[in-house]
């Protein structure tokens, strides 16, 4: 839900969109009493007021009681958005000050008009200005039609403070709107612009979660690829292992045998392992691109699929830039703060090229390398999508790369390499980030994993190796 902004001195340019409209929306319900106080407040002291001790005596301690009600009002900012987002309980406690600031407002503002001390302008000026304080702490706190029955008695209390005071004709008539209109004008400013912000925040949330989502499905993918290359061959591997240390109890020298096919399957299995870790289980081009359109468009950014649709592409290459549709789909959901991302697929006569651009890229010393950042369609976190299917190379390192810039670039370098391609990402100015992909029409074709053929012969090995076991413990 709703995360409090951390840090009043943070820097504008650290914050995100976001927490911009948040910190704004804050300091405009901070800032509006004083404005409202300064203006309707000090504005009658001009010509409204009455040159004499007791009128202005009483003008200015209103202007103090109004000021105290303005700190007050600012107090109970953060807590009244609180209890509206529901994220915590407003403290009853705390509108005991605000009303009775209230209350002795209204008194010096009967007395002074008792004692003649205001003309009707100041005086209606005053009367507006009188209940807002309290009125912008209220209206998140009760719901819509109990604010204005609230407002209708604040009027009422108003009128009748004025007309004990002496108040008569169309200056009491005038006070009457003159109080509705304030309340009806904190009403229409505030609670909208809290709602807003309540809906943004959700959206936020609804966008991380569908980020966590597409996390947990890539590495729910990843566990069961693993454990079907590995699950089988591990329980051949126990078995023979098991065989040859009975046939070595006893001497037999069809030990070393089983031993040596124990080693065959192991560095087959290492294969197949890194076959899976760098993605060589075929992506479908068209099926990646329009689940990042949906993904990226239900996360509430706007995704454009322009250029040609890939489908005269080879299988080969058509798989190694679903990989970077999905790779970049995932990143552009987890880093920055991205509102337009447009994937770009330009097929020529030589060579296949693939653009992704999103906004929103964070000018920091990490984002504006030549490619190497984590952010955007081109990075990848601890958690991206395909990150976990990209940690471990062909040479058994992590793929990290020595400036420990992530292992997604890393991870779709080797893929589009195989096919004599190319991967470049990085700041392209005025916030974007991207990603081009290069494969040649003319790529070589690339290594074909054994994994069928392995599962196949690996099953074979488990049923003889357990009828062998089960002869040799008779």
């Amino acid at each position: 839900m709703l995360t409090h902004v951390r840090g009043w001195r943070r820097g504008w340019q650290e914050r995100s969109k976001l927490e911009r409209i948040d910190l704004y929306t804050r300091l405009t319900m901070s800032v509006i009493p004083w404005i409202f106080t300064l203006s309707w407040q000090l504005a009658p002291f001009a010509s409204d007021i009455r040159r004499a001790p007791l009128p202005m005596a009483l003008a200015l301690a209103l202007l103090v009681i109004c000021v105290a009600q303005c700190v007050v009002s600012n107090r109970n900012v953060r807590a009244s958005y609180a209890h509206y987002h529901g994220t915590a309980a407003f403290p009853r406690r705390r509108m005991l000050a605000p009303l009775a600031l209230l209350l002795v407002a209204l008194g010096l503002l009967a007395a002074l008009a008792a004692v003649d001390g205001v003309e009707p302008p100041g005086l209606l000026m005053m009367a507006m200005n009188v209940p807002l304080a309290l009125a912008m702490t209220q209206v998140l706190l009760v719901p819509v039609r109990t604010f204005l029955v609230q407002s209708l008695a604040l009027t009422a209390l108003t009128t009748g403070a004025l007309a004990a005071a002496g108040v008569r004709g169309g200056i009491l008539a005038g006070v009457v709107p003159a109080t509705l209109f304030g309340c009806v004008l904190v009403l229409i400013s505030f609670r909208p612009s809290a709602w807003s912000l309540s809906v943004m925040w959700q959206a936020e949330e609804a966008r991380d979660v569908q980020a966590r989502l597409a996390v947990a499905e890539e590495r729910l993918r990843f566990g069961r690829d693993l454990h079907d290359v590995l699950g089988r061959n591990l329980a051949v591997i126990a078995l023979k292992s098991e065989l040859a240390m009975e046939l070595a109890r006893r001497g037999r020298p069809e030990a070393v045998d089983q031993m040596v096919e124990v080693q065959r399957i192991a560095r087959s299995s290492q294969q197949e392992v890194r076959d899976v870790v760098r993605g060589y289980r075929e992506a479908d081009l068209s099926t990646e691109l329009a689940g990042a359109k949906g993904v990226l468009r239900a996360a509430g950014i706007e995704c454009a699929v322009v250029g040609d649709s890939g489908a005269e592409l080879a299988a080969p290459v058509q798989a190694a830039l679903g990989w970077v549709v999905r790779e970049a789909a995932t990143n552009v959901l987890r880093h920055g703060d991205p509102r337009r991302c447009t994937i770009r697929l330009t097929t020529a006569a030589d060579e296949v090229v693939l653009d992704v651009e999103n906004d929103g890229a964070p000018m920091t010393p990490a984002s504006a390398g030549s490619g190497s950042g984590e952010h955007g369609s081109g990075g990848s976190g601890s958690d991206g999508s395909g990150s976990e299917g990209s940690r471990t190379d062909g040479s058994g390192t992590d793929g990290s790369g020595m400036d420990g810039s992530g292992s997604g670039l890393p991870g779709l370098r080797e893929r589009l390499g195989s096919l004599d391609g190319s991967l470049d990402a990085g700041t392209a100015g005025d916030g974007l980030f991207r990603l081009t992909a290069r494969i040649p029409r003319t790529a070589r074709t690339p290594r074909t994993p054994r994994t069928s053929h392995t599962e196949h012969a690996s099953h074979a090995s488990h049923a003889e190796t357990r009828a062998a076991l089960l002869e040799e413990r008779r």
